[in-house]
């Protein structure tokens, strides 16, 4: 009896005690963990700036989404997240979060979307050296970093450019990328790389010849977008330049007289250009292609090159409107000059080079 007393007195009023406490700690965790995934830190949102560099651990990115003000407990975000299965799923980028999220929106915002995108244009026709300079206007990257990942050995070799840099092969496109954060030149330019091994794969029908074969038509291909601005022209313009290639003729291509003077070119080709035969780019000096591409060319001058149209024309002179007057004859060439050239209205004529 003394026995059941002493449980009756002490040990059942301590049991309960002890389960009423076990219950409000659960319940205070219950509430805290609801809190955490239900309520913002703020409930009037701030924007802010949130950066991932890649490789970061989860538990860099929790502990500064804590410091940041965007969750409220960094430990209870990681044990989350591997709840989930999220804890390898967070992205490196830049990310508008807000302090109103919850940690929920905030860890799928972090492993579903791409961050902010920044758009970087550029157009057909461009020289690596105009490309740097978009690149640096896009703050992407500087010119100095653009221009050594285009010189990078290890990177030609990688993509078998058959050259010392990348002219031609910086693909002509608009990118959505997230900011680079280490080695952003290398990091842009394999991006056009990439993106110009996919345009070749379209243009060769998936059967890519050999590098050099390619760097051949790459480097045909360049002349004919800075030869043209209609595009109905391509195939034409490409054709007048094999029948020269194949006559032995010299092709007389100003563009490529242009390149070769490089970066500090003024815009203005004078007679010492034409005649300079240390200009290894000079056709008027020099037979056959080039040494290498003079731009980058887009897909359909590619294809172009490729498919370049058959007939007997020698000769095209612009005529001043995007379009050119084909010639089979110097004779008619020559007429074709005087009319379109040294006639021509300097008011409406307009260069498409």
């Amino acid at each position: 009896m003394a026995k059941q007393s002493v449980v009756l007195r002490f040990v059942l009023p301590a049991l309960a005690i002890g389960c009423v406490a076990l219950m409000l700690v659960g319940s205070w965790f219950m509430y805290q963990t609801w809190t955490f995934l239900n309520l913002p830190p703020e409930m009037e949102g701030r924007k802010i700036l949130f950066t991932v560099e890649p490789g970061q651990p989860l538990w860099t990115v929790s502990t500064n989404l804590s410091k940041a003000g965007l969750i409220s407990d960094s430990k209870r975000f990681r044990e989350y997240a591997q709840v989930q299965g999220k804890e390898n799923k967070i992205r490196a980028g830049e990310f508008n979060l807000y302090t109103n999220m919850t940690a929920p929106q905030v860890l799928e915002t972090l492993t579903t979307t791409s961050g902010i995108l920044h758009k970087f244009s550029v157009r057909e026709g461009l020289t690596w050296w105009d490309t740097a300079d978009k690149a640096q206007m896009s703050k992407l990257t500087n010119y100095a970093d653009f221009k050594k990942a285009v010189f990078d050995p290890v990177l030609l070799a990688k993509y078998k450019i058959p050259a010392d840099n990348a002219e031609g092969y910086l693909f002509p496109e608009t990118y959505l990328l997230t900011r680079p954060k280490k080695e952003s030149g290398k990091t842009l330019v394999e991006t056009m790389l990439k993106e110009f091994r996919k345009a070749a794969g379209k243009a060769w029908n998936g059967k890519l010849p050999s590098p050099q074969e390619v760097h051949k038509t790459v480097i045909l291909a360049s002349l004919v977008e800075k030869e043209t601005g209609d595009a109905s022209e391509r195939n034409r313009i490409a054709g007048v330049f094999v029948n020269r290639l194949n006559k032995g003729y010299l092709l007389q291509c100003d563009p490529t007289i242009i390149y070769g003077l490089g970066e500090t070119f003024d815009g203005n080709i004078r007679k010492k250009h034409i005649t300079d035969k240390s200009n290894p780019y000079n056709s008027y000096k020099h037979r056959g292609l080039p040494p290498g591409p003079i731009c980058s060319p887009g897909l359909e001058s590619i294809k172009a090159a490729i498919n370049p149209e058959k007939h007997s024309y020698l000769y095209f002179v612009a005529k001043g409107d995007g379009s050119h007057y084909f010639s089979k004859s110097l004779k008619e060439h020559n007429a074709a000059v005087r009319k379109y050239q040294l006639r021509r209205n300097k008011q409406t004529y307009r260069s498409y080079n």
